[in-house]
C-alpha cells in the first residue's frame, strides 16, 4: 500500500512539474491587480530560458542603483514563450497570443518588453521609430529610446532617467 501511494504521489509531482507554469491569462490578471491596487504599471518582459539579452534586461533592472526606481512605477512580470523543444513545458500558454496583441512577433526577437497601464492598454513597448525591437537596450540608440519610452510613461525624474540610461548603458 505504501508503494501505491509512494507511486501516486511521484506521478501527481511529476503532472504538476510538467504543467507548473501559469497561462499568459492568469499572469496577466495577477500582474494587472497588483499594478491596480499599488497604482503601478506593468512592465511586461516577454523571455526564453535561453535568451543571454533577457537575462542581461532582467540583470540590469536589478542593479541596486535603479531597482527602486523600477520598483516604485511597475509590478514587473514575465512571460516566456519561444523555448526550445526540450522546455516547451517552461512557456506561459497563450503567451504568443498576448505579445501579438501588444504589437510583438516570434521573429523580431526577445526580450519584447511592453508598459501597460493598470486597464491592460499598452501606453509603450520595446519597437523603436523603425518599428525595430530595441530588446535590452545597450546601444546609445536603444538606451536613448528606451528612456524616453520610460519619461514619458512614468513620473521618473531627471536625475534618475540618467541613473537609469548609466545602468544600461555600462559594458557589463
Amino acid at each position: 500500500m505504501k508503494k501505491i501511494l509512494l507511486t501516486f504521489l511521484i506521478g501527481l509531482f511529476s503532472i504538476s512539474f510538467v504543467c507548473a507554469q501559469e497561462s499568459a491569462d492568469v499572469v496577466m490578471s495577477k500582474a494587472l491587480t497588483q499594478a491596480k491596487k499599488e497604482k503601478k504599471k506593468v512592465l511586461l518582459i516577454f523571455h526564453a530560458s535561453w535568451c543571454g539579452w533577457c537575462k542581461k534586461m532582467d540583470k540590469n533592472l536589478q542593479k541596486p542603483e535603479v531597482e527602486p526606481y523600477f520598483n516604485s512605477n511597475f509590478v514587473t512580470t514575465h512571460l516566456t514563450l519561444m523555448e526550445s523543444p526540450n522546455r516547451k513545458n517552461l512557456e506561459n500558454e497563450g503567451g504568443e497570443k498576448v505579445l501579438k496583441k501588444y504589437g510583438g512577433s516570434e521573429d523580431q526577437g526577445i526580450p519584447f518588453w511592453v508598459i501597460i497601464n493598470a486597464n491592460g492598454e499598452m501606453e509603450e513597448n520595446s519597437l523603436d521609430e523603425k518599428k525595430e525591437n530595441i530588446g535590452c537596450p545597450s546601444a546609445p540608440e536603444e538606451v536613448e529610446s528606451f528612456i524616453k519610452k520610460l519619461a514619458k510613461t512614468t513620473k521618473l525624474k531627471k536625475d534618475e532617467l540618467e541613473k537609469i540610461k548609466t545602468a544600461f548603458a555600462a559594458k557589463n
